[in-house]
């Protein structure tokens, strides 16, 4: 199962591994105008473990519990990440900007 962290540099303590289930890579979805091209807007950044949390209980239907022990995360950990993803999602829809999955 791949892990994701955060690259944090610095003080403090570092952050826990997220297990992400699915590789992503790197995906780009971007809305088009009436001839077909993208629209030049600048990107939002949609990280592997919001797209995980989200992908685990909005299109698996698990619940917060049970989506976080499978990322080993706490639950508040879990309820941020759905609500960064969901906050980027909609913003990315209002505003028609692309979204990048990065990996």
């Amino acid at each position: 199962m791949p892990r994701w962290r955060w690259r944090v540099h610095g003080r403090g303590r570092p952050p826990k591994d997220r297990f992400i289930r699915i590789g992503l890579g790197k995906l780009f979805f971007a809305p088009l105008d009436d001839l077909g091209n993208p629209l030049p807007s600048p990107p939002i950044y949609l990280r592997p473990d919001e797209f995980e949390a989200l992908r685990l209980v909005y299109l698996e239907r698990r619940t917060q519990e049970e989506a976080a022990k499978l990322m080993k995360i706490s639950r508040g950990t879990l309820w941020r990440a759905l609500d960064s993803g969901r906050r980027k999602l909609i913003q990315a829809l209002v505003e028609r900007r692309p979204i990048i999955l990065t990996g």
